[in-house]
């Protein structure tokens, strides 16, 4: 078992998988804001809309 683990700290492809994992976190982290960003944009797009529809009436 610890053979394992000593093979796994030397291995490149433990590194290699963390980077593609902390890639993967940033790229995820930006959609998340850029989703978010938007959303809020439409809400207040659409909470105009209502208070411009429930002014016509």
């Amino acid at each position: 078992m610890t053979n394992k683990i000593a093979r796994l700290l030397r291995s490149t492809k433990a590194a290699t998988a963390v980077e593609y994992g902390l890639i993967l976190a940033l790229i995820f982290m930006a959609a998340l804001g850029a989703i978010s960003t938007v959303g809020q944009s439409a809400i207040t797009m659409w909470n105009n809309v209502s208070s411009s529809a429930n002014d016509a009436m």
